[in-house]
């Protein structure tokens, strides 16, 4: 099989969707070393990407770029995107991101990873949600098979987008291979250099609406104001959209100096933060599947999350769950596990044992079983995973 793979989410900082594109991919052809994957986009992708790629990727594994500007943007999709895939002999494309060519006859299966543009529009900008409401329906009706990452959400987007249950296909997420336990010692020279104290809360993700950060630092300033503990709250994340009401609340509390901001971070950053945290907070009213408290369950933090289907489905009974906009309940549980060094060795352990049982191995046989469903393929031998000494993985920059 030749499948192409969506590598737009490559071409930014990666984060949840961008992740999860590259670790299939790596996954994938590890798994399948005769069947040829590529990563292909109209841009160039970032070196870091192309790097891994050739020091660490198989060597069925490629990344594309077209470097064709008249077809990038929207006219990637309609244009440029159907062009290549007549041009390459490609049998499937994955869109992992939402998004599938309308106008080619490859088979296609996409992913959608939540509905939340859909049913939580309110905390989007506007204009993405009103284009999500008219092509997300196509790009639904459109591919061959869909995926997503928990059952809770296949049964939203049968009810939805009005497709069969039966073209929705459940392939769990996994928290990625570098996010294991780091040494306190390690951990400290980071916390150190970002400015952050040995009692902090976590949280990790973009910040936007969906996330509800907004109800954790109110449940942070009652906490600063009703008790005499002083811990940090650390928020790890790009900032998004939509914000202006957490904003004004930082502004008019007394929370500044204890809050911390530390934007993007890479990748070893987040692992010492998630290692050393006294509880990592996760409070989203909506997910699809939700890697971060899987990260930070995988590198031993307790952790606190909302009480949404996607998280009982995923975190199951290693985390503490509250209401997502009961401040008073979140504040409450926060102060109980800072206060109670045998709850966060519980919830530890607990955590390490939940994210044991996710690893993308298994999401690329899920996933690989897609495809070879999809175009009728059947190949008992491909599973045996790479072939010792085979090359590395190679850079195609050319669309050739």
């Amino acid at each position: 099989m030749r499948i192409g793979l969506d590598g737009f989410p490559l071409l930014t900082p990666l984060t949840g969707v961008g992740h999860y594109t590259f670790e299939l991919a790596r996954a994938l052809a590890r798994l399948a070393p005769s069947d040829q994957f590529e990563l292909v986009a109209p841009s160039p992708f970032p070196s870091s990407i192309i790097e891994d790629i050739r020091l660490n990727g198989p060597a069925n594994l490629r990344a594309v770029n077209t470097e064709a500007s008249s077809i990038r943007g929207r006219r990637w999709w309609t244009v440029g995107l159907p062009l290549y895939l007549r041009k390459a002999s490609l049998d499937l494309f994955h869109g992992t991101n939402y998004e599938v060519p309308l106008w080619s006859k490859r088979r296609s299966v996409l992913t959608i990873h939540d509905l939340s543009i859909m049913l939580h529009a309110d905390t989007h900008r506007a204009d993405l949600a009103r284009r999500a409401r008219r092509r997300l329906p196509l790009m639904a009706r459109s591919a061959s098979t869909i995926i997503t990452a928990a059952e809770s959400v296949r049964r939203e987007i049968a009810e939805h987008l009005h497709v069969k249950a039966d073209r929705v296909r459940v392939t769990p997420f996994a928290p990625r291979s570098s996010f294991q336990r780091m040494p306190a010692e390690q951990a400290n020279q980071t916390k150190q250099r970002l400015g952050i104290e040995d009692e902090f809360i976590l949280f990790v993700g973009t910040v936007e609406p969906r996330k509800n950060l907004l109800t954790l630092v109110r449940a942070f300033d009652r906490i600063l104001r009703r008790t005499s503990r002083r811990p940090q709250l650390v928020v790890v994340g790009a900032e998004g959209w939509l914000m202006d009401d957490l904003f004004a609340f930082i502004k008019e509390s007394s929370i500044s100096d204890r809050l911390r901001l530390t934007g993007y971070l890479d990748d070893g950053d987040l692992r010492a933060l998630y290692s050393s945290c006294t509880v990592f907070v996760y409070p989203s009213i909506y997910e699809g599947f939700g890697l971060p408290p899987l990260e930070a369950m995988a590198c031993g933090a307790p952790v606190i999350a909302s009480n949404i289907a996607t998280f009982q489905e995923t975190l199951g009974s290693a985390a503490e769950f509250v209401e997502p906009n009961d401040v008073e309940a979140l504040a409450a549980s926060i102060v109980g596990i800072l206060g109670d060094e045998d709850r966060r060795r519980t919830l530890s352990r607990g955590g390490l044992e939940q994210a044991a049982k996710f690893s993308w191995e298994r999401t690329a046989q899920l996933t690989l079983g897609v495809y070879r469903e999809v175009l009728g393929v059947t190949e008992p031998g491909a599973d045996r995973g790479p072939r010792a000494g085979s090359p590395r993985g190679v850079v195609d920059a050319t669309g050739s």
